[in-house]
Parts: structure tokens; C-alpha cells; sequence
């Protein structure tokens, strides 16, 4: 007699607990209204093909950041600019945080008035898998433009250390950059 198994119960998982895919081309509704009032639209991706070459441009003592840039997928920049100081309503960029954290996305920094920004904000987001990094967003805001920057790839925290210095990617004061290379 052939007994009949019974099929396990799939483990619900709240939304909140799960990092969705990160997808290259999408961007939260909140950045509607935002990008409706940009006096300046600009954007690109730079695809798998194209960091390659990027990597490859690295002299030989960058092989720990060649190795990383191989690991993404692709890079998608969204710039928008905006006339006068003041257009960007802080509800809306309220809202923009808001939905990555709705997304499961884990909020790993936020600074406000950075030197770098000159009285705007930074704020980043990993989507992380356990201890892989399956992508992020880098979210700054300035009084006259809001920048969108997001990487999807698989990438352990070290990875994302050794491309610090390059493309856009801040060092940090006091950063022993040498340590993680």
C-alpha cells in the first residue's frame, strides 16, 4: 500500500522580513511628482558588458575592486535637477525612503548636511540575502537635485569595501582603505 504524503505548508513570511529582487528599472512612486517638477532629467545603466570594461581599465594594483565590479550586474543612474532651491518637497523624499524600507531593503546610512552634499542628504539601502548583497540604492538629495543611484549584483560586504575610491564611491574620513584591498 502506497501512503499518500501530505505536502508541507509553505512558511509565510511577512513582506517586511524579505528583501524583494532588486530590479535595475524600478523606482518607487513617490518619485513621480518629483521627477514631473525636474527641470533636468537624466539617466542611464550601465549593463554587465559596460562595468566590465570599466574593470578592466584599473591598473593591476585595483584587482580586489576588478574582482567586485565583475560580481554586479548592472548600474542605473537616475539625475534630476531642479530650478530654484526649495521645489523638492521633503513629504515626497519622506516617501522615497519610506518605500525602500517597505521593500525590505535594510537602511545602512543616512547623513544629513554632508560636507559632500553641501546641506543635503545621503541615504543608502542594501538588499541582502544573509550575508550577501544583492544590490542597493544610493538615495542624495540636495537642495536643488535628487540623485538616484542603484547596483544590483551578488556581493559580500568586502566587496562593496574594495570599490571604495572608484566610480563615484566615497572614502570615508579616517578609512583605512589599504586594510580591505
Amino acid at each position: 500500500m502506497v501512503s499518500a504524503q501530505r505536502p508541507a505548508t509553505p512558511a509565510v513570511v511577512p513582506v517586511d522580513r524579505v528583501a524583494l529582487p532588486v530590479v535595475l528599472n524600478w523606482v518607487p512612486e513617490a518619485l513621480g511628482p518629483l521627477v514631473d517638477s525636474a527641470e533636468v532629467k537624466n539617466s542611464f545603466v550601465l549593463d554587465r558588458t559596460l562595468l566590465g570594461a570599466g574593470a578592466a581599465l584599473l591598473p593591476d594594483s585595483e584587482e580586489g575592486a576588478r574582482q567586485s565590479l565583475r560580481k554586479l550586474d548592472g548600474v542605473s543612474v537616475r539625475l534630476y535637477r531642479f530650478h530654484d532651491a526649495g521645489m523638492i518637497d521633503p513629504d515626497q523624499a519622506a516617501l522615497l525612503r519610506e518605500a525602500y524600507r517597505a521593500r525590505g531593503w535594510k537602511h545602512l546610512v543616512s547623513g544629513e548636511k554632508g560636507a559632500m552634499l553641501h546641506s543635503g542628504t545621503t541615504d543608502v539601502w542594501l538588499a541582502v540575502d544573509g550575508v550577501t548583497v544583492r544590490g542597493g540604492t544610493v538615495l542624495a538629495i540636495t537642495p536643488k537635485s535628487v540623485s538616484l543611484v542603484t547596483f544590483a549584483g551578488n556581493l559580500d560586504p568586502v566587496d562593496i569595501l574594495k570599490l571604495r575610491g572608484h566610480f563615484g564611491i566615497p572614502n570615508f574620513s579616517g578609512d583605512k582603505l589599504e586594510d580591505a584591498r
